[in-house]
């Protein structure tokens, strides 16, 4: 299995995870490519550099200052218009709604009245969306990352000074271990805390792997008593054969018995936007025999309180049941099948024990469907049978 470890010694960043992606190997180009139909005024410089004497890759977005701020719809839109692959669409969407959560949360407001002030940039735009493109362009199949450090100190931001952490990046890193650091700086951006806490599904300071490549991302600021460096180890490891791959996730409940279907419907629009994994509604009996609804979210601990703020104000609940739930999960990756009406992409799962399925995605399922004039069901059963 390919997997990579992210050494966060000197915190994250997201110019210097472009950094290291980069420097682990893929080309600058496709990073450029994948930039370029955004139609924004923005240049990806990359050039090699020392930190505290030693060589790393910095990757620099320019690009000009830009007072409007941007929703998050706003860049959902810009992504749809990158020249990248589904899965990279959804890496950078995944990260943007991990931010726009943390901010939501750290603010106290709707998810869909934030506005992103530097994630929402256009360098940040680009370090996110460059960042997908290169983690998924590795091929890495686990990540997983060192205790990370935050530094210290203050940094000026759109809300005046901030504490480092800031809020943001505070809520973006529950659940996650921090390292100490006694360096007055702001090691560890919300851009950086985003990516990493996005794709990272454990933490260890050892990671059990072979080590085949090293990308080393530089910081812009070269510490005078320590490399300024991320560094990202690219290898493989052999899962024991009984080994399963499991996260954490957290469980929202909440028992509805005067919410219309209308409202469940919006409010179960709203939670997937948010970042849930599942939203599910199970018919209940209530109290003076009322007929009722429990409805389930699952997701990230990183966007709990983010869904758990769209509860409240889109079903009028008075309370929020919440615990976390171990999960055990297959591995994935999306897939491209051949059928005899062209391309369907698909989702294969696997266990080290050989075990293995493929799901069809229904939307590219329905549209062939649709377009061929044929049942939905024999286009399923063309993709399975061609897997």
């Amino acid at each position: 299995m390919k997997v990579a470890h992210f050494d966060c010694f000197s915190g994250v960043s997201g110019d210097m995870v472009l950094g290291a992606v980069i420097d682990a190997g893929v080309p600058a180009d496709a990073i450029r490519s994948a930039l370029a139909p955004l139609g924004l005024p923005i240049t990806l410089e990359v050039e090699r550099v020392k930190r505290c004497g030693f060589a790393a890759t910095k990757a620099t977005v320019a690009a000009a200052d830009q007072e409007d701020y941007r929703f998050l719809p706003d860049v959902l839109v810009l992504l749809d218009r990158a020249a990248v692959t589904p899965r990279q669409r959804d890496l950078a969407a995944a990260v943007f709604r991990k931010v726009a959560a943390a901010e939501a949360a750290a603010h106290g407001m709707p998810l869909e009245r934030v506005h992103f002030h530097e994630v929402g940039a256009l360098d940040s735009i680009a370090d996110i969306l460059g960042a997908a493109v290169g983690l998924d362009v590795l091929g890495v199949e686990r990540f997983t990352s060192s205790p990370v450090p935050t530094g210290t100190g203050t940094v000026k931001a759109a809300h005046g000074v901030m504490p480092v952490p800031t809020p943001g990046t505070l809520e973006l890193l529950k659940g996650v271990p921090l390292a100490p650091s006694a360096v007055e700086f702001e090691l560890t951006t919300p851009t950086g805390a985003a990516i990493l806490t996005t794709v990272v599904t454990g933490y260890t300071a050892s990671p059990a792997m072979t080590v085949e490549r090293v990308g080393s991302g530089a910081g812009a600021k070269d510490f005078l008593d320590r490399p300024n460096i991320l560094r990202l180890l690219v290898g493989t490891a052999d899962p024991a054969p009984d080994q399963a791959e499991t996260d954490t996730v957290v469980v929202l409940e909440t028992n509805l018995d005067d919410a219309t279907p209308e409202v469940i419907g919006y409010a179960t629009e709203r939670l997937f936007a948010a970042g849930a994994l599942d939203v599910f509604a199970t018919p209940i009996q209530m109290k003076k025999g009322r007929p009722g609804v429990l409805l389930s979210v699952i997701g990230e601990p990183a966007v709990a309180a983010g869904l758990e703020a769209i509860l409240f104000r889109e079903t009028a609940t008075f309370g929020v049941r919440r615990h976390a739930a171990e999960r055990t999960k297959l591995r994935r990756e999306a897939v491209t099948v051949e059928t005899p009406w062209g391309p369907v992409r698909a989702k294969r799962g696997w266990r080290a024990d050989g075990f293995a399925v493929v799901t069809p995605e229904y939307d590219d399922c329905a549209r062939v469907a649709r377009e061929q004039n044929v049942p939905l069901r024999e286009v399923y059963r063309a993709v399975q049978w061609s897997s």
